[in-house]
């Protein structure tokens, strides 16, 4: 997973980027690192890393701007923000912008690293599927393809993120069952706990994109989760 992959390591605090630094490249990562926004967005433009860990205090822009305006240029490289605070509405920030995942300061090396392993694997695109599988999910007149990242509705193309699309896929493959918020995360985001309003902010995002082009699909069971079916 580490050969080849670069990190782009961005935090103020000269001891911390350094740390992080040596670790990565200890586990075969290659790395950048920049010390404030406006070096992180011209280091993810010339050097194209896979991932970015992202201080969200920086002296110039702040992590979510960064993360914004990477997102507004179509940037879609994974992001996990490094933060000291731990604020339910600081979470739902940094992810509904964009970011993939959240570690909280002081954090573990051998955590990090493992979150970064995590959220690499979860980018990958999926293997191409077998002669003997399409790799193209459906339920009513919506299709998806895993093989080639593609959604589609009624025969209109459906452009969604990749957590989105991650969500979107979960669903589908377990279509008609009523999945909680902690399997979402589990399934979804890859976490044994986190904040549940993370999954209600993406569910409502995939409704907006794709109930405008035909009968509901996502339902709602309350107080349990999410279910989705004709």
């Amino acid at each position: 997973m580490s050969e080849n992959r670069r990190v782009l390591v961005v935090d103020d605090e000269p001891n911390i980027r350094d740390l992080i630094d040596v670790a990565l490249r200890f586990h075969g990562f290659a790395t950048v690192t920049a010390g404030t926004g406006g070096e992180a967005l011209r280091a993810a433009a010339e050097e194209r890393p896979d991932l970015v860990l992202l201080d969200v205090m920086l002296p110039d822009l702040d992590g979510f701007e960064v993360c914004r305006r990477l997102r507004a240029d179509g940037d879609q490289v994974p992001v996990i923000f490094l933060t000291a605070r731990d604020t339910p509405s600081d979470t739902v920030t940094g992810l509904t912008l964009g970011g993939d995942d959240y570690v909280t300061k002081p954090f573990s090396i051998e955590a990090l690293i493992a979150r970064v392993r995590a959220v690499l694997r979860r980018a990958a695109p999926p293997p191409s599927a077998p002669p003997s599988d399409t790799g193209v999910l459906r339920v009513a007149d919506l299709e998806l393809d895993e093989a080639h990242w593609r959604v589609r509705r009624g025969g209109v193309d459906v452009d969604l993120s990749p957590t989105e699309f991650r969500l979107l896929a979960y669903l589908m493959r377990n279509a008609g069952m009523v999945l909680s918020r902690t399997q979402l995360l589990a399934g979804v985001w890859g976490w044994d706990h986190g904040n549940p309003q993370v999954v209600e902010t993406y569910i409502s995002y995939l409704r907006r994109k794709l109930d405008p082009l035909g009968t509901p699909l996502i339902h709602t069971q309350r107080g349990v989760g999410y279910a989705l079916r004709p």
